[in-house]
């Protein structure tokens, strides 16, 4: 896989995919960036939740679950020092829908432990903790 990304002026980048989309990356003005984008950090964390969302969807999807609607939120501990990389990872998963909590708690734990290839390619501890109907479970 290849994305081509190109300078667009002072910490502003945009990033063209293979898929035929473009992204607008820029730095917070504190540091020199103009707020044209989302950070690149933010997109890191988007990106472990969308792979992780998407693989847990197609798992209850092949056990003939239906969801209902889905979220996630995904916190991210950094170092303190450079290159201040997340050391720490954690994705909350809100489902809802007549779904066992067995059969969520597995499709999590494949997804975290084994499909999702952007968390996989990350050497931060990740962990993750998931929500049907209102009720928190930890996996």
């Amino acid at each position: 896989m290849k994305v081509n990304i190109y300078w667009k002026g002072s910490m502003h980048f945009a990033t063209k995919t293979p898929s035929g989309h473009t992204i607008s990356l820029d730095a917070a003005q504190e540091v020199g960036g103009e707020n044209l984008g989302p950070r690149p950090t933010e997109i890191l964390l988007s990106a472990v939740g969308t792979c992780s969302g998407i693989d847990i969807v197609d798992i209850l999807k092949k056990m003939r679950l239906q969801v209902d609607s889905f979220a996630m939120e995904v916190s991210g501990e950094r170092a303190e020092d450079h290159p201040r990389r997340f050391t720490r990872v954690h994705i909350h998963y809100q489902l809802e829908g007549n779904l066992p909590e067995e059969k969520v708690r597995r499709a999590v734990q494949l997804s975290v432990e084994k499909y999702c290839s952007v968390s996989n390619s990350l050497n931060a501890e990740i962990t993750s903790s998931f929500e049907i109907n209102g009720q928190r479970y930890e996996s």
